[in-house]
């Protein structure tokens, strides 16, 4: 069966459940955020809702009018090489195979986004104060930067772990 491993057991359902709910409230905020750029306030100034569309990469990033392509293909690497990762860990690795659900939903989400439509990526999530904005960003990108915390804590606190007990 294919949820013998305990990391199997964590891993689809959490890479599942973040590319579908990407994929909804995209579709969410295209239906009901238009017209794009008008800032709708969730919790005053702060967060608020705002459509607009990324043809580049995270950050605004762009390479010209081949971004799409260009980013999708990059996008396609990083879940093969990421997918890569995940066969190669143990059974019992449920912390590192939950980050890389997470940053394999997250890039699928917004991979799929970016051929659906030649107008890129869906953002919505709009945080900051007054005109002091953060980049806007979707659930699938909330996905794969706590896919990335996850695994980096967990190195972290793996070598200091192996650390101390080298030392005794």
């Amino acid at each position: 069966m294919i949820f013998r491993q305990r990391k199997t057991r964590y891993f689809w359902p959490v890479l599942l459940l973040l590319l579908l709910t990407d994929c909804a409230t995209k579709d969410l905020a295209e239906e009901h955020l238009v017209p794009e750029n008008e800032p709708r306030p969730v919790i005053g100034d702060v967060v608020r809702f705002t459509l607009t569309y990324n043809a580049g990469g995270a950050m605004g990033m762009t390479v010209g009018r081949h971004s799409r392509f260009v980013f999708g293909g990059l996008a396609i690497l990083g879940v093969a090489a990421l997918s890569f990762f995940y066969r190669r860990l143990p059974a019992h690795a449920v912390v590192r195979a939950i980050g890389l659900g997470l940053l394999i939903g997250g890039a699928l989400g917004n991979l799929v986004d970016r051929f659906r439509s030649a107008r890129g990526v869906v953002d919505f999530i709009d945080i900051g104060f007054g005109p002091a904005r953060f980049w806007t960003f979707n659930v699938g990108d909330v996905g794969i930067t706590m896919g990335a915390a996850v695994l980096v804590l967990y190195v972290l606190l793996e070598n200091r772990i192996a650390d101390s007990q080298g030392r005794q």
